[in-house]
């Protein structure tokens, strides 16, 4: 397997970090994380495990005290004390240290710690919540990680473990989750980064498509100016129609021929029309006679008489064959890369062995060789797998319990550092056709890691915008359009991820002493310029709005869709109609888009950008691309500093930037008059914003837009608002009238909250009502 490098490691501890005995051994990996280990013949682990690549780390300042009893080791973080028998309850404890109460902050062995949560194996069937395997971070402020039983990696191939010697990871942070996250990436590895056109939207659908059809599919998107970057193909696209002696249709290596005539051709098509091609693999059945690779596989490994090659990710031989035979020839036809769809279960020939980690390893390895950048798409598979984007959560059910668990379950990931999830966005079975569940879906989708519509074989089951009604359609056209204005922001953040913070983040790692960031499960960061609160329940059908309970942190918001402006520090109700769901960004916030009202399908550096900035405090946002090399990364620095908003020179690898960009700044929540120094602009005013363009501003130069000192955000239109609202509610006229003469009269604020409570109003509308008027008091 020498053209696929295994993944470097540290694996073996400096000394001057360990305390050891006859029976025991305590590793200090940082300040707050110690790995514990208990072997009753005195041999120890020191090969990496699908887990724990790196234990070779700087060495944290501890001390040790050790008597004839007991071992204590202290950090700046933790208190460790071990009685130096058999692990116990009683006689093995770690009590952290600072921040926490100490009542609560102990962890004893044998205790299950309370912590976050981390993820899931898939969402296959799920209808709404499912249980979380652990995470790294709890609000006790320790966790375990529990690595007794994982595979080990020695020398490029695996051996497993029985699970007889204990091997626990302490992680005693407190309520610094961020910092218990990078030492999890310190030892386990860091997130790759993803290639730019993976941040695009994906097109994916289990459909019997032919060449002529997935064509006249994407020259209605087209048509349509929906944006797509990559081609999913499901299982259709290989012969399915199968002996039922081999065994199943659902694995499948070779194309079939009546729907796709000429694999290569049809490939080339999509990838001249800006898209990269995934085909979905179900590998269990192995290879059987009938599949065009079977004699060059059957030579391979020796196979003889026609007898079906069993899959076997414990046969070294065998995954040689499966990468450099069976894939290798239909990636020359076109494959960028694969969908993995493993549903056969976590055993394999040798007991301990996962096959589902073993194919997201070993794709992943495989995909990175000629110096390119990895992908893969496939399910967790514990600990360890956010080494191996992206992630496939499953096939779930329809229905709004599902779009309901999915922004937890997303943000949740973050506590066991998987950041990639791609969802089967709409759903992919059972439930019934209802246009606002789908539009919902596509919006947490856009804010979502992966955009990725999909659905199942029902031919009513369509994710296509033209098949819903009017007003859907026109709201996920938007917002797929929006999707691909977003990835300069999204490839920023996903440089930002390579460094150890994950694009979606649940509130409480960037508030982790505000009870109420951990009681909002729904609402997650974007980024670290957007707060997103999706709707996940149906339209009230008197206000003809959906709302959702969020809470905003202390200082003022701005709502990037409405334009509405928010005092912060407090939990309030947010309503929406159709067209947006609750995006926020604080006052100081920077975030850059693709300037292309339609963008294209391959989503390059643009040669125009937008930047939004909602002013009312100072920011900056360092924009960074790339030429799909870790060596050609380019940074452009935009801040925006006593009115005056900046792009500086872009630095570093510039020759992958267009010679010169046009640049759209637009000041959310603004009605200033913005004048540019040395060049020509345009100005272009909107009910909740100004924009102001310049075109032809050359990558090394620099661009500042004078808005006037002391911006702030402009106060709400709150009785052109209430009409609008009142407008579309399903109420008697009178009431209407009624509400908003005293919503707009100017008696004070309590007066006229006291006088709209008297009328009893149904909550629903009472509640949004009041979010305009309390929105900034």
């Amino acid at each position: 397997m020498t053209s696929r490098q295994p993944l470097p490691s540290r694996p073996v501890a400096d000394p001057r970090a360990v305390v050891v005995g006859p029976t025991y051994r305590i590793t200090v990996l940082t300040d707050g994380l110690v790995r514990l280990e208990h072997s009753s013949d005195g041999v120890f682990e020191d090969r990496a495990s699908t887990f724990a690549l790196h234990r070779d780390l700087p060495v944290p300042d501890f001390r040790v005290v050790e008597t004839d009893t007991h071992v204590e080791v202290r950090t700046a973080r933790f208190h460790l004390v071990y009685d130096r028998r058999p692990f116990s309850t009683s006689g093995l404890s770690v009590s952290v240290l600072g921040g926490v109460s100490s009542y609560h902050s102990v962890w004893r062995f044998g205790e299950e710690p309370s912590d976050l949560g981390g993820t899931a194996r898939t969402l296959d069937l799920a209808d709404g919540a499912i249980p979380l395997e652990p995470g790294i971070v709890s609000r006790q402020g320790f966790a375990v990680l529990d690595d007794s039983r994982s595979m080990l990696l020695d020398d490029g191939w695996v051996a497993p473990r029985d699970g007889s010697r204990t091997d626990l990871y302490v992680f005693a942070y407190g309520h610094d989750h961020r910092d218990a996250l990078q030492a999890f990436y310190a030892v386990s590895g860091r997130t790759p980064l993803l290639p730019r056109f993976a941040l695009g939207n994906w097109w994916s659908r289990f459909h019997r498509y032919t060449s002529d059809t997935y064509a006249a599919l994407l020259d209605r998107f087209d048509d349509e100016g929906i944006p797509f970057s990559v081609a999913v193909i499901d299982m259709d696209w290989h012969v399915t129609d199968v002996d039922p002696a081999l065994g199943s249709g659902w694995t499948g290596y070779t194309w079939n021929r009546s729907l796709f005539p000429d694999p290569a051709a049809f490939l080339a098509s999509v990838h001249e029309r800006g898209l990269r091609v995934t085909l979905n693999v179900h590998p269990a059945d192995g290879v059987r006679p009938h599949e065009d690779a079977y004699p060059a596989m059957a030579a391979a490994l020796g196979t003889q008489d026609g007898d079906p090659i069993p899959f076997d990710v414990t046969d070294r031989a065998f995954l040689d064959a499966y990468f450099d035979v069976l894939h290798r020839g239909l990636e020359a036809d076109g494959v960028d890369f694969w969908w993995l769809d493993w549903q056969s279960g976590p055993h394999s020939r040798v007991a301990g062995i996962d096959p589902l980690w073993m194919l997201n390893h070993f794709h992943f390895l495989d995909s990175a060789r000629d110096g390119r950048r990895p992908l893969t798409f496939s399910r967790y598979a514990g600990p360890g797998s956010h080494r191996y984007p992206v992630g496939f959560s499953g096939d779930t059910v329809i229905s709004w319990a599902s779009l309901a668990f999915q922004p937890y379950f997303t943000a949740t990931a973050s506590n066991i550092g998987y950041g990639w999830w791609s969802h089967d966005v709409g759903g992919h079975m059972f439930g019934g056709k209802d246009d606002e569940l789908a539009t919902r879906w596509v919006q947490l989708g856009v804010f979502s890691p992966i955009l990725r519509l999909h659905s199942g074989a029902n031919p009513f089951t369509t994710k296509e915008p033209w098949t819903f009604e009017p007003a859907a359609q026109a709201v996920m056209t938007e917002h797929l359009r929006l999707r691909h204005r977003l990835v300069p922001y999204l490839h920023t953040m996903n440089h930002r991820a390579a460094a150890g913070r994950p694009l979606v983040e649940p509130l409480y790692h960037q508030w982790p002493d505000a009870p109420e960031a951990y009681d909002q499960p729904n609402q997650f960061l974007f980024g670290d310029q957007l707060l997103v609160a999706p709707l996940t329940s149906p339209t009230d059908r008197h206000t003809r709005l959906a709302s959702v309970r969020a809470w905003l942190p202390a200082g003022t918001w701005v709502d990037v869709f409405t334009g509405v402006v928010y005092d912060g520090g407090r939990e309030v109700l947010l309503h929406r109609d159709l067209a947006s769901i609750p995006v926020l960004a604080a006052a100081g916030a920077i975030v850059p888009l693709d300037g292309a009202a339609v963008p294209g399908n391959d989503p390059v550096n643009p040669a125009s950008l937008e930047v939004l900035v909602v002013v009312g405090a100072d920011g900056s946002f360092t924009l960074v691309e790339d030429d799909g090399t870790d060596d050609g990364v380019a940074r452009t620095t935009l801040t925006y500093s006593d009115g005056a908003f900046t792009v500086h020179p872009a630095e570093g690898a510039v020759d992958c930037l267009p010679a010169t960009r046009t640049w759209t700044v637009t000041f959310l929540a603004s009605d200033g008059s913005p004048e540019v120094p040395g060049y020509a602009s345009r100005v272009v005013r909107g009910d909740d914003r100004v924009s102001v363009t310049v075109d032809d501003v050359p990558v090394g130069s620099s661009l500042t837009v004078h808005l006037g000192p002391d911006a702030q955000p402009i106060a709400n239109d709150v009785a052109g608002r209430l009409f609008t609202l009142l407008d579309r509610a399903q109420i008697g006229y009178d009431l209407k009238s009624r509400i908003h003469q005293i919503a707009t009269s100017d008696a004070p604020l309590s007066v006229r909250i006291s006088h709209l409570q008297s009328l009893d109003l149904d909550s629903p509308l009472s509640t949004a009502v009041g979010e305009l008027l309390l929105a900034r008091t």
